[in-house]
């Protein structure tokens, strides 16, 4: 996340305003602190471009 925010320009305070989350949130998520609920983290993906996808393992 923090690769790709760099990536597009974008300062932690305006992923924040754009994705609507506090700035501590983003701060925490970058330092790999804190527990965003996967819709915090979907809001800041989204602004980001990025996704989460969900799909079964394969198992042997």
């Amino acid at each position: 996340m923090k690769s790709r925010r760099r990536t597009l320009a974008i300062s932690q305070q305006d992923l924040a305003e754009m994705a609507g989350v506090g700035l501590a949130t983003v701060k925490d998520i970058e330092r790999g602190k804190g527990n965003p609920s996967l819709s915090t983290v979907s809001r800041i993906l989204d602004v980001l471009g990025m996704e989460v996808v969900f799909k079964v393992r394969q198992t042997v």
